[in-house]
C-alpha cells in the first residue's frame, strides 16, 4: 500500500471512535470487520497465495474463544495469560491437523478441512465442561493497565492495533526468503524443491500461521461478546471467511480488510434496505447477496483490492504504482562453494534406467562428467534426454542403476537434498513464479545460501541477509544480460528472456554441477553468443556443465564432450568432431548418408531448432517431459 494511503487509513481509524457523531453501531461493525480480517488474512496467505483451500478456519476461532472463556471464568486465569494458552493449543492442534490434512491434494484437501472443521464444531457443542450448546457466559472484559476494555469503543483500539501489526508482519513475511518459498507453492512447488526448498514444511508453516491468527480473533471475540457458544464456529462461517478472502484478493495483505468490509457491510445493508425496497418481510437478502457476489467475481476475478489500488493510483497520478528501478544496494558477497580440482570426477552415471510401465524411457545409460568440462547430451526428440536430467536431479526415481555426484549417491535422494550437495538446473519447460519479480525469482534459487527463519522474517530482522540475497540475484541477472529487468514480473518476459532468467536462478544457487535443459531455445543469435561466453567463463572457473540442446551449431562450438541418445539408449560418445563423423549418429539425425555428405552438415541439420528425426522416430510416443 502507498505510504500516504496507509497514513490516511491509520489516522481515520484512530479518530473514528472519538467522534460522537459516529454511532456505536458503526464502531461495533468495525470491530467485527477487524476480527474477521485477522481470520481472512491467514486465509489469504493459505489459500490465496499458497493455493491450499481451507473451509475450517472458524474452528480455530472457536479454539481461541473457548480457551479464554473457560480459563477466565472457571479457573480465574488472567485473560492475557489465556491468550498465550490459546495460541499454544492452536499451535499443537494446527500442526497435527496440518501434518495429516496437507498430505491430501486436489478436491480431497478442502473435503479434509470440512471434516475436521465439523468434528471440532460438534466437539464444542457436546462437551459438558464447555457448556454444550449453551456455551459459556460471563466472560470478563479485558483490562489494560487499569483501563477496562468492556466498551466497544475501547476494545476497538486493541482489535485494530493487533490487525495492523498482523498486516505488517504478514507483509514482511511475504517479502522475505521464507515468503518467496511460500509464494512458489501455487505455481512452482516442484521447481522450488529443486533449489532446496522443503515445500511440505512451508505448507505446515502457513497453515499454523493462519490458525494462530484465527485463534487471536476468537480470543478477541470472546471478550467483546462476553459469551461464547458453538454457532459462530461452524462450517457456514468457515465458508464465509473463505469468501471474504476470494473477494478481497490476494494481491496485497489489505485484500483481507477489503474483503471483510465488503461482505459484512453488504450483508448488513441488504438486511436493512431490501425489506423496504420490496415491501416484504421475505428473506431475499441472501439471494441478492449471492447475485452481487457473482457479479463481483465475474468482473474482478483477482479480487477487489487490485481495482481499489488502481483507482488510488489514478487519483495520485500513478505515484502509488511507482516501482523500484535501481539495483539493490551493494551487500556482502555470499559464501561460495569450493570447486573441485580439474579433471576430478564430478558426475558418474552407471546403467541408469527409467521405465514408465512397459515403456523404457532411459535404457541403461552410462557416462561421466569431470570438473571444468561442458558435456552435451543430444539426440532426436523423444530420445530420453530430459528424463535423464530428471533422474540425476531427483525429480524422477530411477528404476535401476546408480547416479553419483562427487562420491555421493544421488539415486534415492529427494530433489532438495541433491540441491544441497551443489547441483543446479534449468527446465525443459520454463518453470517460474510468474507473479514474482525477476529478481525475486532468482533470489529463490539462492534459498539454501542463507538461513532466515519465519520469526525473523515476520519481525523484519532479516534485512542484512535479504540484502545479500537480492544483491547476489542482481549480479547473476546482470551476468546473463537481464540487468534492466530486475523488477519486472517474470511472467511478462519473452520466452527467451525467461530461459535466461532460469539460468540466472540456477547460478544463484552457486552449483558445482549445472544442468541446463535447452538453454538456447528461443534465444536470438546474439543472445546465444552471449550465453556461450557466460558458460565458457563458468567452465574456466571450474564449474561442470551438462546441457541438453537441439541447436547443433551451439553445441558443437561450446562442448568438450558429447553423449548422443536415441530411444533412451546411448548411441555414441566422444568429442564433437568424432561424434559428427559417427555413422550411427548420422543415421539417427538424417536417416542415412550419401557419398557427398560432409560431417559438418550435422550442425546445420538442427541449427535452427529441434533435431530432425526419421519418420519412425517421429511416430514414437513418449511421456511428457521425456
Amino acid at each position: 500500500m502507498n505510504r500516504l494511503l496507509l497514513v490516511l487509513v491509520v489516522a481515520v481509524l484512530i479518530v473514528l471512535p472519538q467522534l460522537d457523531a459516529v454511532p456505536t453501531f458503526w464502531i461495533t461493525q468495525l470491530n467485527y470487520i477487524g476480527m474477521s480480517s485477522l481470520v481472512v488474512l491467514g486465509l489469504l496467505l493459505l489459500t490465496g497465495i499458497g493455493g491450499l483451500t481451507s473451509f475450517g478456519q472458524a474452528a480455530f476461532v472457536g479454539i481461541g474463544a473457548y480457551t479464554t472463556a473457560y480459563l477466565s471464568t472457571r479457573l480465574g486465569i488472567s485473560p492475557w495469560l489465556t491468550l498465550l494458552v490459546a495460541i499454544g493449543l492452536t499451535l499443537v492442534f494446527s500442526a497435527l491437523i496440518g501434518a495429516i490434512t496437507l498430505r491430501l491434494s486436489g478436491h480431497y484437501l478442502p473435503l479434509g478441512t470440512i471434516a475436521w472443521s465439523l468434528s471440532l464444531y460438534y466437539l464444542f457443542g457436546n462437551l459438558s465442561f464447555l457448556g454444550q450448546h449453551d456455551g459459556i457466559s460471563g466472560v470478563l472484559p479485558l483490562n489494560f493497565f487499569g483501563i477496562s476494555l468492556g466498551s466497544g469503543r475501547y476494545i476497538y483500539y486493541l482489535i485494530w492495533a493487533i490487525l495492523l501489526l498482523a498486516l505488517w508482519a504478514t507483509h514482511n513475511l511475504l517479502h522475505s526468503r521464507p515468503g518467496r518459498a511460500i509464494r512458489s507453492l501455487r505455481s512452482g512447488a516442484g521447481m522450488a524443491e529443486s533449489f532446496g526448498v522443503n515445500m511440505a514444511v512451508y505448507k505446515i508453516i502457513i497453515f499454523v500461521y493462519a490458525a494462530v491468527l484465527a485463534c487471536i480473533s476468537g480470543w478477541l471475540y470472546a471478550h467483546l461478546q462476553r459469551a461464547v457458544s458453538p454457532s459462530p464456529f461452524g462450517l457456514n462461517y468457515g465458508i464465509e471467511y473463505l469468501f471474504m478472502a476470494v473477494v478481497g484478493g490476494a494481491g496485497s495483505v489489505w485484500g483481507a480488510v477489503i474483503g471483510s468490509t465488503l461482505i459484512l457491510g453488504l450483508k448488513d445493508q441488504l438486511q436493512n434496505w431490501l425489506p423496504r425496497v420490496f415491501d416484504t418481510n421475505t428473506n431475499v437478502e441472501l439471494i441478492v447477496f449471492g447475485l452481487l457476489m457473482i457479479f463481483v467475481l465475474q468482473y474482478t476475478r483477482d479480487g477487489v483490492w487490485p481495482m481499489v489500488s488502481g483507482v488510488w493510483n489514478g487519483l495520485t497520478g500513478g505515484r502509488g504504482a511507482r516501482k523500484q528501478t535501481h539495483p539493490p544496494l551493494a551487500a556482502a558477497q555470499l559464501e561460495r562453494r569450493a570447486r573441485p580440482e580439474s579433471n576430478t570426477l564430478v558426475l558418474d552415471v552407471k546403467d541408469a534406467r527409467k521405465e514408465f510401465g512397459g515403456l523404457v524411457a532411459v535404457n541403461d545409460i552410462s557416462f561421466q562428467l569431470k570438473a571444468g568440462e561442458i558435456m552435451g547430451l543430444i539426440g532426436p526428440n523423444g530420445a530420453g534426454k530430459s528424463t535423464t536430467f530428471n533422474l540425476i536431479t531427483g525429480v524422477l526415481p530411477a528404476t535401476s542403476g546408480e547416479v553419483s555426484f562427487l562420491g555421493h549417491r544421488l539415486d534415492g535422494l529427494r530433489a532438495r537434498e541433491i540441491a544441497k550437495l551443489g547441483v543446479g538446473r534449468s527446465f525443459q519447460h520454463v518453470q517460474l513464479v510468474p507473479t514474482m519479480s525477476v529478481i525475486e525469482n532468482v533470489a529463490l534459487g539462492a534459498h539454501l545460501r542463507r538461513k532466515v527463519g519465519v520469526f525473523s522474517a515476520l519481525l523484519h530482522t532479516d534485512r542484512r541477509s535479504e540484502s545479500e540475497l537480492l544483491h547476489e540475484a542482481a549480479q547473476q541477472l546482470q551476468r546473463v544480460g537481464l540487468g534492466d529487468y530486475l523488477y519486472e514480473e517474470a511472467g511478462n518476459l519473452a520466452l527467451g528472456q525467461q530461459r535466461l532468467l532460469e539460468i540466472a536462478r540456477a547460478l544463484a544457487a552457486d552449483p558445482v554441477l549445472l544442468l541446463l535443459d535447452e538453454p538456447a531455445a528461443g534465444l536470438r543469435y546474439k543472445e546465444k553468443q552471449d550465453l556461450a561466453q557466460v558458460l565458457t567463463q563458468l567452465r574456466n572457473e571450474g564449474m561442470s556443465i551438462l546441457l541438453v540442446e537441439h541447436d547443433m551449431d551451439f553445441v558443437m562450438r561450446l562442448t568438450d564432450h558429447l553423449v548422443v541418445m536415441d530411444f533412451g539408449t546411448k548411441l555414441a560418445e566422444g568429442d564433437p568432431k568424432t561424434v559428427q563423423q559417427n555413422p550411427a549418429v548420422l543415421q539417427a539425425y538424417l536417416g542415412g548418408i550419401d557419398d557427398d555428405f560432409d560431417g559438418d552438415e550435422l550442425a546445420g541439420a538442427s541449427g535452427s531448432g529441434s533435431a530432425a528425426a526419421t519418420p519412425a522416430m517421429a511416430s514414437q510416443s513418449m511421456p511428457k517431459g521425456v
